[in-house]
């Protein structure tokens, strides 16, 4: 699960394509569609704390948890004064909290990098165990479709001034998963034209949406709703993100 070393220094630069306002009125509002509209919420996998901020700045009161120290060092370095974010340097897979939370969300398929249904479901139980009373969890997760179709056996390069990458993909069929093989090159920020390379190796396994619901129902939530990534479209055959809402099973207590 260790990634993001030397990526961590460039990863908003090459991210910068990423419409983060965009996706995170998307999450707000199907926050705010199960009744989530403040209170305290925790972002798995928040990386480098773009949407961990946004969704600070919306009003909610923040915890983001990574398992990369480089990424979360340049989190609390980016963090405002106005805003109270609790980062927490934990995977996943075994993140403790000292009490619930109204919502839990994770972005940028970070679930991905869950390589095994059994880590997956234990991800998913530890959710299920923080979560307030009719709290509820909402997450994105790239689709086999996108590693099989886009990705697979496609190499993504790009060259910049700070710096450039190499990104090539490898998917295994029988396993279900892409392997992104990422070369990168930094400038040295006291040398310029010098270039300090960097080689990392990443792996993320794609879930279909049936084996998905199977997991949630087997850590004791109640499968809520599935769409095609930033709409309320259902999912399609060829979409390459969806994003999952799931919660506590019984009665809700925030509508």
């Amino acid at each position: 699960m260790e990634a993001y070393t030397g990526f961590a220094e460039v990863y908003d630069l090459f991210m910068d394509n990423v419409p983060y306002e965009e996706w995170s009125r998307y999450l707000i509002s199907l926050l705010e569609e199960q009744g989530v509209d403040q209170g305290l919420v925790l972002e798995l996998g928040c990386g480098t704390g773009r949407m961990t901020r946004l969704l600070a700045q919306a009003g909610y009161d923040m915890i983001g948890v990574d398992n990369s120290q480089e990424m979360l060092q340049i989190a609390k370095e980016a963090e405002g004064q106005a805003e109270d974010i609790l980062y927490l340097l934990q995977d996943m897979r075994e993140f403790e909290l000292y009490g619930t939370v109204r919502a839990v969300v994770s972005v940028c398929d970070s679930l991905n990098y869950i390589l095994e249904e059994e880590e997956l479901l234990t991800v998913f139980r530890l959710v299920n165990n923080y979560l307030d009373p009719g709290g509820v969890f909402i997450f994105d997760m790239n689709t086999l479709y996108k590693y099989r179709e886009i990705l697979g056996e496609n190499t993504i390069c790009e060259n910049r001034e700070e710096g450039s990458f190499i990104w090539e993909n490898y998917y295994d069929e029988e396993e279900q998963t892409n392997q992104y093989d990422l070369t990168l090159f930094i400038q040295e920020p006291d040398c310029p034209g010098l270039y300090q390379k960097y080689e990392e190796t990443h792996v993320q396994r794609g879930y279909g949406l049936e084996k998905i619901k199977k997991l949630l129902r087997q850590a004791g939530m109640e499968f809520m709703n599935a769409f095609d990534a930033f709409t309320r479209e259902p999912v399609k055959e060829d979409s390459e993100r969806i994003y999952v809402i799931a919660g506590e099973k019984g009665k809700r207590i925030y509508e």
